[in-house]
C-alpha cells in the first residue's frame, strides 16, 4: 500500500506516512492538500453532527 498523508494536530504539519505518534495524527487522506485541510473539514464535521444532536433532541 503506498504511503498516506497525515495532519499532526499538535505541530500543523502535514506528514507522509505516520511519523508522529497516533494521538497527535489525523487521517490517513489520499492527497497532501487533503491532509493540509483536515483542520476545516474536522470543524466542518463537528458543526454538523452537533446540527444534526440539536435537530435530534428537539
Amino acid at each position: 500500500m503506498a504511503d498516506k498523508w497525515w495532519y499532526n494536530s499538535r505541530t500543523g504539519e502535514v506528514e507522509l506516512g505516520p511519523q508522529s505518534n497516533s494521538i497527535d495524527r489525523v487521517g490517513p487522506f489520499d492527497t497532501r492538500e487533503e491532509a493540509a485541510h483536515a483542520p476545516e473539514k474536522l470543524r466542518q464535521n463537528a458543526e454538523k453532527w452537533a446540527a444534526d444532536d440539536a435537530a435530534e433532541n428537539r
